[in-house]
């Protein structure tokens, strides 16, 4: 009976233990880190269709998203985005001949510069007020996003400004294919 009893004791002991990794998972999974995939070519040459990322869901409870960060954002119920954020809170955008403007001022963008026209077939003139919404700054909350590949990308310019609530995360590490493995922007 004793080796019987032992027996049960032991499964009980590995059930708790994958319970508990299980949960732990869960909670990681859910309100720290999940894993995405890059879907399409919106963000070439930053990232490539078909990469893995990992987004962390934590860091905008501690700040703000900042210029030129990469979020996963609910485009949809069932899609989710990866862009780049252009705009912040208080400012004005605008892309006069393919040059960015932030309140007036022309602002680099140093990931942009590999491409050499590649991507930036057209002109993909805009202003702030012309987006939906015709807001003349970015209101408290939102945040303007643009995919890297302006001539093949659903962003700001079509879906208009992007809440907070919206908003899953910021990522920055690629994990996967192995050849790709890098941090972006740090």
């Amino acid at each position: 009976m004793a080796k019987k009893e032992k027996g049960k004791s032991e499964w009980f002991d590995w059930a708790k233990a994958l319970l508990f990794a299980f949960g732990l998972a869960f909670i990681v999974r859910m309100f720290f880190f999940a894993p995405i995939v890059v879907d399409g070519p919106s963000m070439l040459p930053t990232l490539h269709d078909g990469d893995q990322m990992i987004v962390n869901k934590f860091s905008y409870r501690i700040h703000e998203p900042e210029r030129f960060d990469i979020i996963v954002f609910h485009a949809s119920a069932q899609k989710d985005f990866i862009k780049r954020v252009i705009g912040v809170p208080g400012e004005h955008v605008e892309v006069v001949d393919n040059v960015l403007y932030i309140d007036g001022e022309a602002v680099e963008e140093p990931f942009l510069e590999e491409k050499n026209g590649l991507y930036q077939t057209a002109v993909n003139d805009f202003s702030l007020e012309t987006l939906p919404g015709g807001y003349e700054e970015i209101p408290e909350g939102h945040v303007l996003v643009l995919g890297d590949n302006r001539s093949n990308s659903t962003d700001s310019r079509m879906l208009g400004l992007i809440s907070m609530d919206q908003i899953v995360g910021k990522t920055s590490l690629i994990y996967w294919p192995f050849n790709r493995l890098q941090i972006l922007g740090e």
